[in-house]
């Protein structure tokens, strides 16, 4: 029975090193996790194309309080959530989803106000 064991062994080991070497070397896939420099992608972008509606324009202003969020989200290490946040801007600016009537102001109001 103990020759048995050790037999048995022996080519469990050998099975698994012929294997591992019959194996071509596979490359480990790369993580699907959002890295700091594609949040730093998004927001240039975003900011790109805020940056082409006039300072007044209300959906300007939506978008750069998105970009706002997106470099806090960026700061705590949340990459995912910056990535959302700038697509949110981008999406402000393409949808110019808030428009003012003409003669309105954007009046923004400070925190002591």
């Amino acid at each position: 029975m103990h020759l048995f064991r050790i037999t048995f062994c022996t080519l469990s080991l050998l099975a698994g090193l012929c294997s591992a070497v019959a194996t071509p070397d596979v490359a480990v896939p790369a993580s699907d996790e959002p890295t700091r420099e594609d949040c730093e992608a998004a927001v240039a972008e975003a900011r790109a194309l805020a940056a082409a509606l006039p300072a007044d324009h209300l959906s300007r202003y939506f978008a750069e309080r998105h970009l706002l969020q997106a470099l806090a989200e960026a700061g705590n290490g949340e990459f995912d959530e910056c990535l959302d946040m700038a697509a949110r801007a981008s999406d402000e600016v393409r949808e110019r989803r808030h428009e003012l009537r003409p003669g309105e102001r954007l009046k923004v109001l400070g925190a002591d106000e």
